[in-house]
């Protein structure tokens, strides 16, 4: 026998569109690189590299891929939700929400919840112990942040069922009126000055971006003829690009597709039209790599490469911040002189920095990677109100503890959470009962 890796990659069905897989792991692997890259550390504090050099931030129009994640997320959620229907049993449909929640969830929080349990308990006994300053602090703020996309992520899965009974009644009609929602609300916010509707926004672009995966798919991207296949996505990724670079020479929208420091206006936080326009051009130019990304897969070096990545990936995503920090946090502690940012001792120092950062993650994640594997399921009925309570308070929760972090547990540090002050007790709280609430539900009566 093989390794498992070798057997699971040898077993899959011809039938699998193995692109998807490879978009899934590039995509993490590219924000793992940026937030690796971005960072900015001096013995004063952590800041953005792009905010130092700020010739640089035409790259976030590359390296900005969060929207590709979430396009693969629409296209694995259809087929997830379709298949489960096929299956069930005669009875309602809410049986297969709760099923569908917790079978799409399970990779995503099982990793999640160990994640925010040992890093809750170490922050807590270094308060305890008088710790907390300096970079240590920072980093218990900072180590949460990543996980804003695993609530945006958990309510894409949530919304599956309605919006994509919404595609399959409208097609490209249901993106249309997303991506419409939100032009409305950037206009409301510029133009009118209507307070809080650009959280909005938070809705509205990225679940356009997931609809672009229920038009996948269904082979509406590029379905036909090898060059009628191509101009849809070339239309796609070209009208993209020419409109988010208009958004920001004539609008005002900022340069960055990342949050900056400082600055008053934000692509990502809450996202803008720009940042939709940014993702319908990146899922227009991967569209356009799939025959020959198609022909690499077919080797089976290849293949096998992306599918013991996508056994761990969650796991590296969660875990590489900590990661980056402890290689600065041990710099520190041994002395090690940290040049100033974007000089030239500061770039002969990242390539060692960023091999140590991977060979460090690469150890988080074989102490954690079991977490990522999926318990099985027993079928498809459960109970859909209960689920749909727990994935809201397990989104609240993620939402909140990304904002609030783990720094000042003692002092009752609070954030703001749209409109309501959020504690990191509370939104581990919150994190932990829905996760569980989700896990019943599931499992069925």
């Amino acid at each position: 026998m093989g390794s498992p890796v070798r057997v699971l990659a040898e077993a899959t069905p011809v039938t699998r569109d193995r692109y998807v897989d490879l978009l899934r792991v590039a995509s993490l692997a590219a924000v793992v690189l940026g937030h690796w890259m971005m960072a900015a550390v001096t013995p004063d504090g952590v800041g953005n590299l792009l905010a130092v050099v700020p010739a640089l931030q035409p790259l976030t129009w590359l390296l900005q891929v969060m929207p590709v994640f979430f396009f693969v997320g629409g296209f694995a959620h259809a087929l997830s939700y379709r298949s489960l229907l096929r299956k069930r049993p005669e009875g309602s449909t809410d049986s297969v929400y709760a099923a569908f929640l917790r079978a799409r969830l399970q990779r995503l929080l099982r990793p999640t919840m160990v994640f925010v349990l040992v890093w809750g308990a170490a922050a807590l006994l270094i308060q305890l112990l008088g710790g907390g300053g300096g970079l240590t602090g920072v980093t218990l703020r900072l180590v949460t942040q990543p996980l804003w996309f695993i609530g945006i992520y958990l309510a894409m899965v949530a919304f599956t069922p309605p919006l994509l009974r919404l595609h399959e009644r409208y097609g490209w009609g249901a993106f249309a009126g997303l991506a419409g929602a939100a032009a409305a609300v950037d206009v409301l916010r510029f133009a009118a000055g209507v307070p809080y509707v650009e959280f909005l926004n938070f809705a509205f672009v990225w679940l356009a971006v997931h609809q672009l995966g229920f038009l996948r798919a269904d082979g509406r991207l590029g379905a036909g003829p090898a060059l009628s296949a191509l101009r849809r996505p070339a239309l796609l990724a070209g009208g993209g690009l020419i409109t988010a670079v208009a958004l920001v020479a004539f609008g005002p929208y900022p340069l960055s597709m990342v949050g900056m420091p400082g600055e008053k206006v934000s692509n990502m936080a809450p996202p803008t039209l720009a940042l939709l326009c940014h993702g319908l051009w990146l899922v227009g130019a991967v569209e356009l790599l799939r025959a020959p990304a198609g022909r690499l897969l077919a080797r089976p070096r290849a293949w096998r490469t992306v599918v013991a990545a996508n056994g761990v990936a969650m796991t590296a995503f969660l875990w590489h911040l900590t990661a980056m920090l402890g290689v600065y946090g041990a710099m520190l502690a041994l002395d090690v002189p940290l040049p100033e940012p974007a000089t030239a001792a500061w770039w002969a120092q990242t390539p060692l920095r960023l091999a140590v950062a991977a060979a460090l993650t690469a150890v988080l994640v074989a102490a954690f990677r079991t977490f990522e594997r999926p318990a099985p399921t027993e079928g498809v009925q459960g109970r859909g109100p209960l689920a749909a309570l727990g994935a809201t308070l397990t989104l609240l929760g993620v939402l909140g503890l990304s904002m609030v972090g783990f720094a000042g547990l003692l002092e009752g540090r609070t954030a703001r959470l749209i409109a309501i002050p959020v504690s990191a007790p509370a939104a581990v709280a919150m994190t932990l009962c829905g996760w569980l609430l989700v896990e019943r539900a599931g499992r069925g009566r």
